[in-house]
């Protein structure tokens, strides 16, 4: 695994855009909630194939709801 491999979780927050504070990552570690890491003495890495897991994981699928599936097969 190389460097590139791997995110600070300050690098992890830029990621996701402020969306996820690094200290919502702290405490999601201390939760066992978020995406795996790397603990290595006191630094702390989240390898990026763990990262895309974990958004797959997360990923929220969306559809057509009933209603409007209803009125095209009706002709509205």
């Amino acid at each position: 695994m190389t460097d590139s491999e791997l995110l600070t979780p300050y690098e992890v927050a830029e990621r996701y855009r402020g969306g996820l504070s690094v200290e919502t990552l702290r405490n999601r570690r201390a939760m066992r909630t978020g995406p795996c890491f790397v603990k290595v003495g006191k630094a702390v890495l989240y390898p990026i194939d763990e990262l895309d897991a974990w958004d797959a994981k997360n990923r929220v699928h969306c559809g057509a709801s009933k209603r409007l599936t209803e009125q095209h097969s009706n002709g509205a």
